[in-house]
């Protein structure tokens, strides 16, 4: 009769961070460069039955982790210079507090410290760029060419080049504030060239949108509200069951 109880309680553990997890993807509809998340299931085996034809007996389901999705959102033109999208696969490395590179898909750029281009938090990026004081204008073309033009010449001279990295397991990298991802301690990421073996291109004047689908959220969530529906009334008909027993007379 435990089992019921175990089997109940584990799945709507899981269960529960399923609908954390969609909440979390839904709130963050609006914000740019994020990427849902999804979760895998694992089935958990009960102890070995006794016996030549016995198997492995099934005890409910759990968690095994938590995924992002890296798939591009829409790029949304903006007008505004300073803002920076990726269109297709890649990633922007900065430099993150104590010196370790942080992975980030792009938004708006400042000028911060001694003239280096860098995110909106004021993280620079790691081609450290740096935009000379008479700078008029500054232009990213899509292979990550960065230009300005300075003084009062016309002609644009070029200041630096943006690089795109990418990561062979989305499983690895951890979720930060401010659109930022940290690869694990034992990956790393591979270099590349905008454009080539699979990255995307620089969109100047263009911000990307999240790749969360609400209709595909609500879906989601309903299922997973269903389960755990599910779920407590095995609880429930265990607890009937034991009240019956308690209740037997000999």
């Amino acid at each position: 009769m435990s089992e019921a109880y175990y089997v109940g309680a584990i799945a709507m553990q899981t269960q529960q961070r399923a609908l954390d997890t969609i909440a979390n993807n839904i709130a963050n509809l609006n914000t740019n460069g994020f990427k849902r998340a999804d979760l895998r299931f694992v089935d958990v085996v009960a102890n070995q039955a006794q016996g030549p034809l016995a198997g492995p007996a099934l005890a409910g389901v759990t968690l095994d982790r938590s995924m992002m999705v890296d798939t591009p959102g829409e790029v949304q033109r903006t007008g505004n210079p300073m803002d920076i999208a990726i269109e297709g696969a890649g990633f922007i490395e900065v430099m993150g507090p104590g010196g370790q590179t942080l992975l980030w898909r792009g938004g708006t750029l400042k000028i911060g410290d001694e003239g280096l281009l860098a995110t909106s938090s004021g993280l620079a990026l790691k081609a450290a760029i740096t935009v000379p004081t008479d700078a008029r204008q500054i232009s990213i073309a899509a292979d990550g060419r960065v230009m300005a033009m300075t003084g009062d010449s016309g002609d644009a001279v070029e200041i630096g080049q943006l690089a795109l990295v990418r990561v062979e397991d989305s499983g690895r990298l951890e979720r930060l504030d401010g659109g930022l991802y940290r690869l694990a301690a034992d990956a790393r990421p591979i270099d590349g060239a905008p454009g080539e073996d699979g990255l995307g291109n620089f969109v100047q004047g263009a911000l990307e949108r999240s790749n969360v689908a609400m209709t595909d959220e609500m879906v989601r969530l309903m299922l997973v509200q269903r389960s755990f529906a599910a779920n407590a009334q095995i609880l429930q008909a265990a607890d009937q069951m034991m009240a019956i027993a308690n209740g037997l007379r000999r």
